[in-house]
C-alpha cells in the first residue's frame, strides 16, 4: 500500500487522472442533487 501512495503522488499523470475523475464525479453528484431538488420544488399545474 505504501508503494501505491508513493507512486500516486510522484506520478503526475496518475494524480491528474484521479483528480479529474473526482471532479467529474463531483459534478455528476451535484447535478443529480440539483435536478432532484428542482423536481421536488416544482409546482404541479392544475
Amino acid at each position: 500500500m505504501d508503494i501505491f501512495f508513493r507512486d500516486f503522488f510522484s506520478d503526475p499523470v496518475l494524480f491528474m487522472s484521479f483528480g479529474i475523475l473526482g471532479v467529474v464525479i463531483a459534478l455528476c453528484l451535484f447535478y443529480v442533487y440539483y435536478f432532484i431538488k428542482k423536481i421536488n420544488d416544482a409546482e404541479v399545474p392544475h
